[in-house]
């Protein structure tokens, strides 16, 4: 039985709304799977209040990336309309969504990937890679390296400056923007300058203790978490490798992080415990826990009294990073 204790009356509505608009992942098959892919969130007034409004100030266009296997991976690009296309010097924001690397959709995080275009005046680049079961591990990672890294050498494309870079993204997103950076590092690549992780899953071995404190929160379940990471990764891969796991990987020499976690989310401590290895490892980090709020709030910020304050945190995070001098 889902627990919605500690949670204000607001996020605990819309917490029960998420959790029946949606059969959990592990009740589904892959015919289930694939149509909760094509559903994309209704939008009007009363929703726009509680997910975000899509800013009308910033452009949207698409484009595409080479995948190492041939494959084109599509993306959903982000510009503010008051930067004329005849200014480069425009930092760039790779965004990568969550969905438990098993859905979700570029569409349904307009609304983030708008408001860091416009408060942070950076092009934002959002990254549709493929997902599980039909193409398990590592391929959303290396999708999401094969496109940072097209974009990092198609500054004129974009007209943006790639040599300030950022990484971001949510849960399942969360792991492959810290997953990206860490193969960046390994590559000599030094384009990053930071790296934005909303609530991430960093450790596929299951060992985070929130696991079984929160096993049956709103939004996110123990049961769900396992079956994610099921369809995710291949049979008997090691669940340490870093492409899946990146707080197994070497994390000297990676870019300043924004780790925002939330109190009431099973995978919680994934992203604690990566950031006080960051720490350990001497990157300058910054770690929020956000308080009685559950997994995915930064989805539904006007359904929490921290809303504001995570996107503000996210935002300020950005632009220090990207508009300051080099760390």
């Amino acid at each position: 039985m889902r627990s919605y204790r500690g949670m204000s009356p607001l996020t605990t509505l819309v917490s029960l709304v998420a959790d029946l608009g949606r059969p959990p992942v592990e009740d589904l098959d892959l015919d289930g799977i694939q149509q909760a892919r094509t559903r994309v969130r209704p939008r009007n007034a009363v929703l726009d209040r509680v997910l975000g409004t899509v800013d009308p100030a910033v452009g949207i266009t698409f484009g595409t990336a080479p995948a190492r296997d041939d494959h084109e991976i599509p993306l959903r690009i982000y510009r503010p309309r008051s930067l004329p296309d005849s200014r480069a010097d425009v930092p760039v924001v790779l965004w990568f969504h969550g969905g438990g690397w098993v859905w979700g959709n570029v569409v349904d995080y307009d609304a983030i990937c708008t408001l860091i275009a416009s408060r942070v005046g950076a092009v934002v680049v959002s990254v549709d890679y493929r997902m599980a079961p039909e193409h398990r591990a590592p391929v959303a990672a290396l999708d999401c390296v094969d496109a940072t890294t097209w974009v990092a050498a198609h500054g004129d494309v974009l007209r943006a400056d790639t040599t300030r870079m950022a990484v971001a993204g949510d849960s399942a997103g969360g792991n492959l923007a810290a997953v990206v950076a860490q193969v960046l590092r390994d590559h000599g690549m030094t384009n990053l300058r930071h790296q934005a992780l909303l609530y991430p899953a960093t450790d596929l071995t299951m060992a985070s203790p929130s696991l079984d404190e929160h096993a049956n929160a709103p939004v996110l379940s123990r049961r769900s978490v396992d079956a994610f990471r099921d369809h995710y990764l291949p049979p008997g891969e090691d669940p340490r490798d870093p492409l899946v796991s990146p707080l197994w990987g070497d994390l000297a020499g990676l870019p300043p992080a924004l780790v925002q976690t939330a109190d009431l989310d099973p995978i919680r401590d994934d992203g604690i415990r990566y950031a006080r290895a960051l720490e350990a490892a001497g990157v300058p980090t910054r770690l929020t826990n956000y308080l009685r709020v559950p997994h995915g709030f930064a989805s539904f910020p006007g359904a929490t009294p921290v809303g504001r304050m995570q996107q503000a945190e996210l935002v300020t995070e950005l632009s220090r990073a990207l508009t300051g001098p080099i760390r």
